[in-house]
C-alpha cells in the first residue's frame, strides 16, 4: 500500500470511529441528551458531543492498531501452521466466544444478571463477524471468510477487553459498536486500497520508463564534432 493510501485509510477510519461513537453515545445517553435539549442547553450538549467524538478517535486508533497487528499475526500464522491455520483460527474463534460468555458470567455472577445478557453480546459480535465475512467473500474470494471472521470476532474482543473488565453497560455498547464498524470498514476497504496502490505504482513505473527513453536516445546520438 502506498503512503498516500495508508494516510487515507488512517484518516477515514478516524472519521468513521468518531461519527459512530457520537451516534451510539447519543442513543445510549439519550435521557441525558433529551434533558439538555429540552432545557435548551446547547453548549453542554455540544461539549458532550465533542467529547464523544474524541473518545471515538481513541476507539478508532485502537481498532487500527488491532488491524495492523492482525495482518502481522496472519502472516506468521500462515508461515507456521500453513494449511492448518484456518482450523486454528476456527478453534480460537470458538474459544474466545466461550470465554466472552462463561468467564464474564463467572466473574460478574454476583451482579445477579442472567447469562442471557452475556450470551446476547457474544451473539452480536458473532453476527456482525458473519455478515462482514460474507461481504468480504463477495468482494474477494471464499478463502477470505475464516480470516475475516477471525478478525471481526477475536481481534474485536481483544480490543474490547478494557471495558469488558469493568462491565459497565453503557460503556460496553459505546465501545463495541464503533470497534465493529471501524474493523469492518478497514477489512472491506483494504483490498480496494491495495489494488489502487498497485495501479498507482504501475502508472509511476510507466512514467519513469517514458522519461528514461529520451535520455537513452540522447546518449546514443552521435556527436557533430
Amino acid at each position: 500500500m502506498t503512503s498516500r493510501n495508508w494516510v487515507h485509510l488512517f484518516l477515514t477510519t478516524l472519521a468513521v470511529g468518531s461519527v459512530t461513537t457520537a451516534v451510539v453515545g447519543f442513543i445510549v445517553r439519550w435521557s441525558e441528551f433529551q434533558q439538555l435539549l429540552s432545557d435548551f442547553n446547547i453548549l453542554e450538549f455540544l461539549s458532550i458531543l465533542v467529547w464523544l467524538m474524541g473518545v471515538g478517535l481513541i476507539f478508532s486508533i485502537l481498532s487500527q492498531m488491532g488491524f495492523f497487528a492482525y495482518l502481522t499475526v496472519h502472516r506468521f500464522g500462515l508461515g507456521i501452521f500453513k494449511s492448518l491455520w484456518n482450523p486454528v483460527q476456527v478453534l480460537l474463534i470458538a474459544f474466545v466466544l466461550f470465554d466472552l460468555v462463561y468467564l464474564r458470567f463467572a466473574t460478574f455472577a454476583e451482579s445477579g444478571e442472567s447469562i442471557l445478557s452475556y450470551l446476547g453480546l457474544a451473539v452480536i459480535v458473532l453476527a456482525a463477524g458473519l455478515i462482514v465475512a460474507f461481504m468480504k467473500v463477495k468482494q474477494t474470494n471464499k478463502e477470505a471468510f475464516i480470516p475475516a471472521l477471525f478478525f471481526m470476532v477475536v481481534v474485536t474482543v481483544i480490543e474490547w477487553v478494557p471495558v469488558l473488565r469493568v462491565n459497565e453497560h453503557s460503556w460496553l455498547y459505546l465501545m463495541l459498536f464503533p470497534l465493529l464498524v471501524c474493523n469492518a470498514y478497514q477489512l472491506l476497504v483494504l483490498h480496494k486500497l491495495n489494488q489502487k496502490s498497485l495501479q498507482e505504482r504501475k502508472v509511476l513505473e510507466e512514467k519513469a520508463k517514458t522519461k528514461a527513453k529520451p535520455n537513452k536516445k540522447a546518449q546514443k546520438k552521435p556527436s557533430n564534432a
